[in-house]
């Protein structure tokens, strides 16, 4: 009798094909685990990109809608001065405009309306400095004080002449020592 494949009985001494396929159960299992591990990987790197643009986008938004409440206040600036009344008491209040036949006046010493001291007006105005006089008004009262300055040290010519006099005498006397 020939034995032919089909009845060929195993022997219990040689390994056979499915016994090699044993040993490679761990190296495949340790294969599909790294896969797994690199797409888990990818998806919350997916994931963290998406929260920074959701992120971006809403503090544009915030932006955009900061920049439209700007933008009608602006829009609203400009149909007040539209206004002739507003115009006329922006030019009286920052200006000093008055209309003819008015007289302005322009109180020198407000102690004496309002009975503060300059102190007391001082610390008035630190507790607001948002009160300031107008450009032209501060521009006046420079002036005012220079004048007084010049009047209290006599001649103003005598005094800018006496000026460099005394500066070359320092230096003088600085370069005897």
């Amino acid at each position: 009798m020939s034995m032919t494949r089909t009845t060929r009985t195993r022997r219990p001494g040689k390994p056979t094909a499915k016994a090699g396929r044993g040993s490679a159960g761990p190296i495949s299992f340790f294969i599909a685990l790294f896969i797994v591990t690199l797409g888990a990987i990818q998806l919350v790197s997916t994931f963290y990109t998406y929260a920074l643009t959701v992120s971006d986008l809403n503090g544009l938004k915030r932006q955009e809608a900061a920049l439209e409440a700007e933008k009608q206040d602006l829009e609203n600036e400009i149909k007040r001065w539209d206004d002739e009344a507003y115009v006329t008491a922006q030019a009286r209040e920052r200006l000093g405009f008055v209309f003819p036949g008015e007289q302005a006046v322009r109180v020198l010493h407000p102690e004496a309306v309002t009975g503060q001291t300059d102190t007391e007006r001082q610390q008035d105005n630190d507790a607001s400095d948002s009160q300031s006089l107008p450009w032209y008004e501060e521009l006046a009262y420079s002036f005012e004080q220079v004048d007084r300055q010049d009047a209290s040290a006599g001649d103003p010519g005598e005094s800018a002449r006496q000026q460099p006099q005394s500066q070359t005498d320092t230096t003088d006397t600085s370069g005897e020592e």
